[in-house]
């Protein structure tokens, strides 16, 4: 990963409010290909309110959202969509009863040139893309309320990814899931990473941001704290961006003057 040249998207100064209330102010984030960007925050910080611009949930109030360069209108998540923006809820949006196909191709069905849905085709590509991603998932045929945390998370990616997804927004994708499966859920990332595709983690677990992402970006009252190189801080400056909202080595220069 290199922030070198064009940012796959960039928030820019991004505002909006509900009842008069700030709840995203002047934020402004980026993100490059090959990398994931943390964005942390207590509860209220903000953080899934401005992401929640970028996958069309919600409308900015100001400010201006590029994608690879061009500038770009989200008003919807058909729009986010149509920019290869995917988001994997906490929740997966997964239908249970149904196998690993069933949901992949979920109200995108593949169907026959008479116009029947095509099972063994969807099975076909997803075995195809679930070997790129997780050469160890084995479960085709059983509904996916019988697979692991990490299986599932597996599934709900393979989605993302093989309807061509190039920005993926992830929401604590480990919330829940043992140390094995967070670990399985790891090796996805990198794999997407590889892939060349951008990540943005809503995360709470600093230690699995020092883990899986590259930069961490802080928001607190709904405000930019800082965006910082995470092999360049410690678990302690990101705490403290989290609790006093100031970037690493703030309060030590304020103290000095």
């Amino acid at each position: 990963m290199s922030n070198q040249g064009t940012p796959l998207v960039e928030m820019r100064d991004i505002s909006i409010s509900f009842g008069g209330i700030k709840a995203v102010d002047h934020v402004t984030v980026d993100l490059y290909p090959g990398e994931v960007v943390g964005l942390l925050g207590h509860n209220g910080a903000g953080k899934s309110t401005l992401i929640k611009c970028l996958s069309g949930a919600y409308q900015a109030d100001a400010g201006e959202i590029w994608i690879n360069g061009k500038k770009v209108e989200i008003t919807n998540p058909r729009d986010a969509r149509a920019q290869n923006i995917e988001t994997i809820y906490q929740t997966l949006a997964l239908a249970d009863n149904l196998d690993a196909a069933s949901n992949l191709f979920l109200g995108r069905e593949l169907v026959s040139p008479l116009g029947f849905v095509d099972e063994s085709k969807m099975e076909a590509e997803t075995r195809k893309i679930m070997h790129r991603l997780n050469p160890n998932f084995k479960k085709f045929s059983v509904p996916v309320s019988a697979l692991s945390g990490g299986q599932r998370q597996s599934v709900a990616i393979a989605r993302a990814v093989y309807f061509n997804a190039k920005i993926l927004i992830m929401d604590e994708p480990t919330a829940a899931l043992g140390p094995h499966e967070t670990q399985m859920v790891a090796e996805l990332i990198e794999e997407l990473k590889k892939q060349g595709l951008g990540i943005f983690l809503i995360e709470h677990d600093i230690h699995n941001v020092m883990k899986l992402c590259d930069r961490a970006a802080v928001m607190k009252n709904g405000q930019l704290v800082g965006t910082v190189k995470v092999d360049e801080v410690t678990d302690e400056d990101i705490l403290s961006m989290i609790i006093l909202g100031k970037k690493p080595g703030a309060a030590d220069s304020e103290a000095a003057v």
